[in-house]
C-alpha cells in the first residue's frame, strides 16, 4: 500500500480535568491535511430557517406532553445558545421508532475525528462476522471503540482495505457524504480527518438498529455492546441528552488541527428509553479548548432532545 505523507501532525496527550470537566482519555490524536482544512464561516451558525439549513422531516413532539414543538423553536434555541460559542456546528436527531427527525445545518460537512472508528468496525464486520474474528482482532475492536485506541484503529483500518474499503462499506451502509482519506498523517492513517455529515452519522446509527441493515443482527448487537461500554472518562457527549435510567451507546471523537490549534469535538450514538431509540449526532469544530467543544456538543444535544421528550 502506498502511504502518502500528508501535511499533518500527531500528538498523543492526556485531556485534563480543567479542559474537559472530566479526564477524557490518555491518548489524543492531533491530525490535519492542508487540503482538507476549509471551514464554513462561523457566522452561518446564527442564520435562521432555510438560510441556516435547518430542516425537520416532521414536527417533533414531546413524548410526555404530546404538545407539538416546531422546528423553528428548536432552531431559535440552538441559534441563541451557539451565538456566543465557536463553530461551525451541525447536528441531527432521529427517533428511530417513529421516524421523526430534526436537522441543524444540514449542508455542513465536518470531520469525524475518532467517531470514524465505528464505521471501521462495521466495515470489518461486513467482511467477517464477529464470531469468526481472531481473539487478537476482537481485542483490537474492543480497544478501538471502548478506549478509542488509535493504534488498534490503524490495524483494523488496514484489515478493511484502508480508505477504499472504508468508503465501500459506507456505501453499503447507506452513507452518501462520507469518503475515506487515503495515505497517512505521519504516525496515524488519516481516518480521523474523514469529512462527513450529521445525516450520514445518523444513517450509520440506524444501520445498527434496523433489520434491513447489511450487518447481521449479532454483529449489530456487538457494535452497540462495545459502544455501550466505553470507559467512564469517555461517556460524555450525546449521553447528556438521556433521561435518568436511559441507556446510551456512543462513540466520541476529539482532534486538534495543527494550522488553527482548534479542536474538532464530535459525539454520535443512540439514546434509548420509554420505548424509543433516538439516534443523535453532533459535530463541532473551532473550540480553543477541548472542554469547550464537549460543552457545546452536550448543550446542542440537550436542546435538540427537548423537541422529542421531556424528562
Amino acid at each position: 500500500m502506498i502511504r502518502l505523507v500528508l501535511a499533518c501532525l500527531v500528538l498523543l496527550a492526556p485531556m485534563t480535568a480543567a479542559q474537559a470537566g472530566t479526564t477524557a482519555t490518555a491518548r489524543t490524536a492531533q491530525v490535519e491535511a492542508g487540503a482538507q482544512t476549509a471551514w464554513t464561516g462561523a457566522g452561518a451558525r446564527a442564520a435562521k430557517g432555510a438560510q441556516a439549513g435547518v430542516q425537520a422531516g416532521r414536527t417533533a413532539k414531546g413524548a410526555q406532553s404530546g404538545a407539538p414543538i416546531e422546528a423553528k423553536k428548536l432552531t431559535s434555541s440552538l441559534n441563541s445558545y451557539l451565538s456566543s460559542r465557536p463553530g461551525p456546528v451541525t447536528a441531527m436527531v432521529k427517533d428511530l421508532t417513529t421516524g421523526e427527525v430534526y436537522r441543524y445545518h444540514k449542508g455542513e460537512r465536518l470531520i469525524t475525528a475518532s467517531t470514524a472508528k465505528v464505521q471501521i468496525l462495521m466495515a470489518l464486520l461486513l467482511k467477517t462476522p464477529w464470531k469468526k474474528l481472531s481473539a487478537k482482532t476482537r481485542h483490537d475492536a474492543d480497544l478501538m471503540i471502548r478506549y478509542s485506541d488509535n493504534e488498534a484503529a490503524d490495524r483494523l483500518w488496514l484489515r478493511i482495505g484502508g480508505a477504499p474499503g472504508f468508503t465501500r462499506a459506507g456505501r453499503k451502509l447507506g452513507l452518501e457524504n462520507t469518503q475515506g482519506v487515503p495515505g497517512d498523517c505521519l504516525d496515524l492513517y488519516c481516518w480521523g480527518i474523514t469529512r462527513t455529515s450529521a445525516e450520514d452519522q445518523i444513517r450509520l446509527m440506524k444501520a445498527l438498529k434496523t433489520g434491513k441493515s447489511p450487518l447481521r443482527k449479532p454483529d449489530r448487537e456487538q457494535v452497540l455492546k462495545l459502544m455501550g461500554k466505553v470507559i467512564a472518562e469517555q461517556k460524555w457527549g450525546v449521553s447528556a441528552a438521556a433521561c435518568k435510567g436511559w441507556h446510551t451507546a456512543l462513540k466520541n471523537g476529539w482532534l486538534k488541527r495543527v494550522s488553527t490549534k482548534r479542536w474538532a469535538v464530535v459525539s454520535v450514538g443512540i439514546v434509548s428509553g420509554r420505548g424509543h431509540d433516538y439516534a443523535i449526532a453532533v459535530l463541532t469544530e473551532g473550540s480553543a479548548e477541548v472542554g469547550t467543544g464537549i460543552a457545546t456538543v452536550e448543550g446542542v444535544a440537550k436542546r435538540m432532545m427537548k423537541g422529542f421528550r421531556k424528562c
